[in-house]
């Protein structure tokens, strides 16, 4: 399974490097300027990369120094599982800039480093954090507290976060961290209760290249888990030595603990005890709950790493006047976006950490018996469904927004128990709580808890897609237990009902295989927690509240912004432009669309800094565009076709176009354009020679010189063939996949769907909708379902017969399923889990071209 989500991503392969260095403490050095960055005054940043030789492996590092001479604090920045060093060099370059000396580096069996991945081995990859410590203390830009003690920070997300905080532990040489979404006992992560939770493992595992790359010790344990279904007391032993918690009462820092809402794999409750164990130490703590986490949402990464560099400030520079926020800090829906429809993002706050409990409320819940039984099935199938581990923002959460309750839950396999309708608003902040009496025919019940908002409709929603699992032995008798669910923030509005759901299965963990009943009963009310010091803050806020910041460090960090951009041409009847306003974010391939005449060209143009605009305002990394603007060095663009010398190679085209610029060599960054570009052998051959692909490709990679960070190709397939057009989206793709951002504008509304993430659609000048292509194309009453591999015909042909479904047809990367009058996409779901479909992503589908002629009224 292929995994895109912040802090954990899949497998690299090693590149030419390794097979080049030799066995010596530090095994190659060079240094690399990079471009200026915004305006004059701005500094360089100097990076240097270096192959370390540390216990027997050859760890692949990068070094940021930016300004003046003279010591500063450095800041060691983690990546997450399955990434590298590469993946935090923005953050990396940012802090440079803020002052900083900051080391990256790709941990054992990632990226371009060597050795077994231990899981953040104390005697591996902690020890190699006190070997780049040890490194940091020699350099002349760092300041030392004492000889060999470095004044130094950590920051990292995921499996970076545990890394930040077991290092505190292990060498008191670090002096503050900001670890995020991770987790603080990692056994209690994977093996909740003593449930096994088997898709995070899998994707684990999966995702570091299988368990021959780990660790023999891990590689065993988790073959045993997974063969069993249950953890036994060595695997939690081997997990327990390798999590912070380990090292709790060492860890005396302040920190920075910034958790993610939408996350199955690590959950606020992982936080919530590294909070009180460090906070027992005596250390300053902040807790800030984000918006997204490893089941996707949005990460609010230019706040949470402005928020993270004002902490270094305050404990590291020793800048008593840095605003380092709240001490608590929660992050909530606050109304929408109106250039774009999205929702913004609003924090709430308190002056001191809540905790997961306090202010409670208490609801009697009732069921249709006092007494309910359910069945545990022979094999745990079919499993009910909440989160899908893996998919992030493509599965559930976007059907959630067709508002489908996307959570499902077999007839017979759980029992269900519902309070009275609330008669007020009621936010739940923390953990709900509540006692249940349990008897298993088999001794042993394994439940799967949660609470559902339920609307007046009956639909019903799981908050952030999590449930709870609960062992209970010894219930033969009966048992009264006490489950503690989920942690969420979440608001559930006036005539709603709660619903307590135990189910017997549940598709993210593993369930006894042997068939039980279980019969389960009320005892006591549902205990909801409110945190009623925590308020929403109301305008104006203050720049760590909101999730779009219009000023400061975190705009200079959104590629571009347009606010009211208007633009009337000399002797011109109508405007070309008029008041266009949208924003495009890293990482992001953005489709420009509409008809001929709707403003595109005009709108490159002034991007571009070509020509002026009448009003409104462009800004490239927070800094307004003008002719000629330092910016504008970090936009790349190819709008009317390269002019090349047909008697010369691809080769010696792309280095005397650089050579025009003036810029150094070494920033041209030739090689990384053209591997992206995908020419291969043909760069050395005469332009003349090269097809009208080859040419284009050619001119992608003269655009991509010095790999801006934010590229515009205005109709890059224009003369390809279908082939040549596959190979185009491919490099459009690779390049934004590096964290940078690509503005396609093309008038083959199928390959825009195809390539690109976003998209504005304009008309005669104006902006007529911008947004994801999923949510523009709408959706309509088919489902696009993504499989992992192709689908069988016949089994094509079972999901085509099924109750509910019209039709059912292979496409390209899964399948095409119309749904009938009474089908619904939860019951889908379920269908296809138990005809074990490959399922990756659930989506609705329908034509870009459908959508783009709606949009402008066929005026096209």
């Amino acid at each position: 399974m292929d995994l895109r989500l912040p802090g954990l991503r899949g497998p690299r392969r090693p590149r030419r490097l390794l097979a080049a260095v030799a066995a010596v403490a530090v095994l190659a050095g060079a240094g690399t300027w990079t471009a200026v960055a915004a305006d004059d005054d701005t500094p360089s940043v100097h990076q240097t990369d270096r192959v370390m030789a540390v216990d027997g492996v050859r760890l692949d590092t990068s070094y940021f120094t930016s300004g003046a001479t003279g010591r500063r604090p450095a800041v060691l920045l983690a990546h997450g599982f399955g990434g590298e060093k590469d993946d935090v060099r923005r953050q990396a370059e940012s802090l440079a800039r803020d002052g900083y000396a900051v080391l990256t580096w790709s941990a054992r069996g990632f990226g371009e480093s060597t050795g077994r991945i231990g899981l953040n081995d104390p005697k591996g990859e902690v020890a190699d954090v006190s070997r780049l410590i040890d490194w940091l203390a020699k350099q002349p830009e760092v300041r030392l507290d004492k000889p060999g003690d470095p004044r130094v920070g950590m920051a990292g997300a995921s499996y970076g976060g545990a890394v930040s905080l077991l290092a505190a532990g292990y060498d008191d040489r670090v002096d503050a961290i900001a670890p995020a979404i991770t987790y603080w006992n990692l056994a209690d992560a994977l093996f909740p209760d003593g449930v096994f939770k088997k898709l995070w493992a899998g994707v684990f595992f999966n995702t570091g290249g299988g368990a021959a790359r780990f660790e023999p010790a891990l590689a065993a344990m988790y073959e045993r888990v997974a063969e069993s279904g249950a953890p036994d007391a060595a695997a939690r032993a081997l997990l327990e030595e390798r999590s912070p918690s380990a090292v709790g009462d060492r860890i005396k820092v302040p920190t920075l603990l910034l958790q993610g809402q939408t996350d199955s794999l690590f959950t606020l409750a992982q936080s919530d005890a590294a909070e009180k164990a460090i906070r027992a130490n005596g250390a300053p703590v902040d807790v800030d709950w984000i918006s997204g986490g490893h089941d996707g949402g949005d990460m609010e990464a230019s706040r949470v790493q402005a928020r993270v560099a004002s902490w270094f400030d305050r404990h590291l520079k020793d800048d008593r006047s840095a605003d380092t926020g709240p001490a608590f800090r929660v992050t909530r829906t606050g109304g929408v976006d109106s250039t774009d429809g999205a929702a913004q993002l609003r924090g709430a706050s308190a002056a001191a950490y809540p905790g997961l409990t306090g202010g409670d409320r208490s609801f009697p819940l009732t069921g249709r018996r006092a007494e309910q039984s359910f069945v545990n099935p022979p094999g745990a199938t079919p499993p009910a469904v909440s989160a899908l581990p893996g998919l992030g923002g493509g599965g559930l959460s976007r059907l959630s927004a067709l508002g489908v309750g996307v959570s499902l839950d077999f007839p017979g396999q759980y029992a269900a128990f519902d309070s009275a309708p609330l008669t007020d608003d009621l936010r739940v902040t923390g953990t709900p709580t509540v006692t249940v009496h349990v008897r298993s025919t088999t001794g042993t019940a394994v439940l799967f808890a949660k609470v559902y908002d339920v609307g007046g409709s009956g639909n019903q929603v799981l908050p952030s897609q999590l449930v709870a699992p609960v062992r209970v032995d010894g219930a033969t008798a009966g048992k009264d237990v006490t489950i503690t669910l989920p942690a969420i923030d979440h608001k559930i509005e006036e005539g709603h009902r709660l619903r307590l759901v135990l189910a017997s299965t549940d598709l993210g963990y593993a369930s006894p295989m042997t068939p039980a009943t279980y019969t389960v009963s009320m005892k006591g009310d549902l205990k909801v927690p409110t945190a009623p010091a925590v308020t929403t803050a109301a305008a104006p806020l203050p720049s760590w509240v909101w999730w779009l910041p219009l000023t400061g460090a975190a705009l200079a960090d959104v590629p571009l912004r347009i606010t009211d951009l208007s633009k009337k041409y000399a002797g011109g009847d109508r405007y070309s432009v008029r008041e266009l306003s949208f924003q495009v974010e890293k990482g992001q391939v953005l489709g420009l669309l509409g008809p001929n005449g709707a403003g595109k060209t005009t709108t490159l143009r002034m991007l571009m800094g070509l020509i002026t605009p009448d009003g409104g305002e462009i800004r490239v990394f927070g800094h307004a565009v003008r002719p000629g603007a330092p910016v504008l060095s970090r936009v790349g663009s190819f709008v009317e076709g390269a002019g090349f010398l047909p008697h010369l190679t691809g080769r010696e085209n792309l280095e005397l176009y650089w050579r025009a610029t003036g810029r150094p060599a070494e920033d041209a960054h030739l090689d990384e354009a053209l591997e992206i570009a995908g020419l291969g052998d043909a760069l050395a051959r005469a332009v003349r020679t090269y097809s009208q692909g080859m040419r284009q490709r050619l001119a992608i990679a003269q655009a991509m010189l010095g790999l801006p960070d934010l590229l515009i190709l205005d109709e890059p397939t224009n003369g390809l063939d279908p082939p040549q057009i596959r190979e185009m989206r491919e490099v459009m793709i690779r390049y934004a996949a590096a964290g940078r951002t690509v503005i396609v504008s093309s008038h083959l509304l199928a390959e825009v769907e195809q390539s690109c993430t976003h998209l504005v659609v304009m008309d005669r000048g104006r902006l007529v909708q911008a947004g994801p292509v999923a949510e523009i194309i709408g959706s309509g009453d088919t489902l696009l379902v993504g499989t992992a591999v192709p689908v069988d015909e016949p089994v094509v042909e079972k999901i085509a017969a099924l109750p509910g479904v019209s039709s059912a047809l292979p496409a390209d990367d899964g399948l095409l399923i119309r749904l009938a009058a009474d089908g619904s996409a939860r019951h889908l779901i379920a269908e296809l889990v138990r005809l074990d479909v490959p399922v990756t992503s659930v989506g609705p589908h329908r034509r870009l071209e459908d959508a783009f002629l709606t949009l402008i009224g066929g005026s096209a």
